[in-house]
């Protein structure tokens, strides 16, 4: 897809050309030199990734809190943040110069949270995009969703004083793809492991094109992987629900409890996560075009944007609605409806909407096996608030709205506790109808042009 995982069509886009090496020469696009000996020869020009060096120069009525994490000391500087992006189709994905790396430590001596910005193209609307870091017993580090390997980012990871023995891509999401290969040519010893069913659009294009090479597949609940001791892995691959498959990997940290998972589920925290810059929330923050058609009619102010926690409050809170309805109903008060969205587990209207409500039985299926066989008491998500203290009873909850699609009954009329938390606001399936007419506008456009299948496991919804 393209606008952010938890945007429009899931990220999932072109192969990028990614330079980690300045006297590199492009031939012809896309290409990946992963060092000085390599390249690779393709297609047409899609999107630029170079990394260079530069010069000198409370939880409401739930149960759910985010755990506590330590925050990093580093010593790096902003000239160790450059990373030169402009990847993604139609949209680039930002920042395209600048990417501030933060660690935390979400179980000690074990488990490490990095998270970088991740903006959508020249808007203003960021989140986070988080790669997790797990020690093995062997001592060596096993790594999920890489993201950007600024020279910042590489530090802090070689702080921990522990070799990269893992690299894993755990979805065919273009955003978390796009880092694979120049990661991996930074840790040249490690194993690179991917989710199945990769793919690319407009393009279906191979691995090798996005700088990945000699990668392994994973397979659902298998024993053989190295790390099988110690991380189990449950595959979630649907069929077909447009252009390609939903494919994603979850991940159980034996030793922790920890369930990772990259786009599933998410906790919107009322605070925005530190990697987000405070220039990107005060943009937020203005009385733009997209708040004047977003206004519910009222009157726009035109006043000047101050720089104090309101307003970096405010510019979050817009982000946050634009990420997970595209046009909600109103941003110019965005105060209700980012209540309803934040501080409890749940899955994205969007990925709700577009993807899961075509495959309803396939998901229920890997989320009963989760629920089953795991017994997680927390989660880490590749995006927004983590880790997050949650018991089973709240992922299940997240995926109530299954109901919905499963059972001739349910289809119709939700069950009556679910529709009494609906009514209260309180359920987690529940998203606001005003707020969710953009975005059920666009499913039913997408589906009138066959970009998005109308059936469901078979039957016609």
């Amino acid at each position: 897809m393209v606008v952010t995982k938890q945007g429009l069509f899931h990220q999932k886009m072109v192969a990028p050309i990614a330079v980690s090496s300045p006297k590199s020469t492009l031939l012809q696009n896309p290409i990946y030199f992963g060092d000085l000996s390599s390249s690779f020869v393709g297609g047409s020009l899609k999107c630029l990734c170079f990394n260079l060096k530069p010069r000198p120069q409370r939880r409401e009525l739930t149960n759910l809190v985010v755990a506590s994490a330590t925050p990093s000391v580093t010593n790096s500087n902003a000239s160790g943040r450059f990373y030169f992006n402009f990847t993604g189709f139609p949209f680039p994905l930002g920042p395209f110069l600048n990417r501030r790396s933060i660690r935390t430590e979400a179980v000690k001596g074990c488990i490490w949270l990095f998270e970088q910005e991740q903006a959508l193209g020249f808007s203003s609307v960021s989140t986070n995009i988080r790669m997790t870091v797990i020690k093995l017993k062997s001592g060596g580090l096993w790594i999920h969703a890489p993201i950007a390997p600024t020279d910042e980012c590489i530090q802090l990871i070689k702080e921990l004083g522990a070799p990269v023995e893992y690299i894993v891509l755990p979805t065919f999401a273009y955003e978390h793809k796009v880092f694979v290969g120049p990661f991996s040519r930074k840790f040249p010893r490690a194993q690179v492991w991917v989710a199945p069913r990769q793919w690319s659009w407009p393009l279906n294009l191979p691995l090798e094109f996005f700088g990945i090479f000699r990668a392994k597949t994973l397979k659902d609940e298998n024993l053989s992987v190295p790390w099988a001791g110690e991380i189990e892995q449950k595959i979630l691959s649907s069929p077909e629900v447009g252009i390609g498959p939903y494919v994603e990997v979850a991940f159980y940290h034996k030793p922790s409890k920890t369930l990772l998972v990259t786009d599933a589920v998410i906790f919107v925290p009322r605070q925005p996560p530190e990697c987000i810059s405070k220039e990107s929330l005060l943009a937020s923050a203005k009385n733009g075009l997209a708040v004047k058609l977003l206004s519910k009619g009222k009157k726009v102010p035109d006043e000047p944007v101050v720089d104090d926690k309101r307003n970096r409050q405010k510019g979050w809170k817009r982000m946050v609605l634009q990420i997970l309805f595209l046009g909600p109903s109103n941003l110019l008060e965005p105060n209700a409806s980012f209540d309803q969205m934040s501080q409890k587990l749940i899955v994205s209207p969007i990925v709700k909407t577009l993807v899961f409500s075509k495959v309803p039985e396939k998901v229920r299926e890997w989320v009963d096996s989760i629920l089953r066989d795991w017994r997680f008491k927390r989660i880490i998500p590749a995006h927004f608030a983590a880790p997050i203290n949650a018991s089973r009873s709240d992922f299940r909850a997240a995926f109530a709205f299954l109901d919905e699609f499963l059972g001739e009954s349910n289809a119709a009329w939700p069950s009556l506790s679910l529709l009494f938390s609906s009514i209260m606001g309180k359920a987690a399936s529940y998203f606001p109808p005003d707020d969710m007419r953009t975005l059920s506008s666009l499913d039913q456009f997408l589906v009138s042009v066959g970009a998005v299948k109308k059936t469901v496991s078979g039957r016609k919804r």
